[in-house]
């Protein structure tokens, strides 16, 4: 958690890339755990902060289709933090399906990039 609280106080903003889900589902894999503890910590350790959860699609499918999708999965996220006793009014979810990409959708590694959830502190 220290890492990814360095960076929310630098950026005010970190992408995730360790929290997986199913092909087009919102259901998280079991090898995400390890990230979502790291988040947990975060929040355990910084009383008073407060993160949007946004989800991040490929351009694999339709916009409407990946706006929703990446709506479902962020709030999987915040679902995920209120089981493991994070106080839900410090968490918001957020969409963005894949109006906002990182890298090239024309390749596997760059699709992979663009699927992702980004932490955004509300707290600054």
């Amino acid at each position: 958690g220290d890492a990814l609280g360095a960076q929310l106080e630098r950026e005010g903003r970190v992408d995730l890339y360790g929290i997986y889900f199913d092909t087009d589902r919102d259901s998280l894999r079991a090898d995400s755990t390890a990230t979502l503890e790291l988040v947990r910590e975060l929040l355990d350790s910084r009383p008073a902060l407060r993160l949007e959860v946004a989800g991040h699609t490929d351009a694999e499918g339709g916009d409407a289709h990946n706006l929703d999708l990446s709506r479902r999965r962020a709030a999987a996220v915040i679902d995920w933090l209120v089981a493991h006793h994070i106080a839900a009014d410090r968490l918001r979810a957020a969409g963005f399906g894949e109006s906002r990409p990182v890298a090239d959708n024309g390749s596997a590694e760059g699709r992979a990039l663009n699927r992702r959830v980004e932490l955004r502190d509300l707290s600054r």
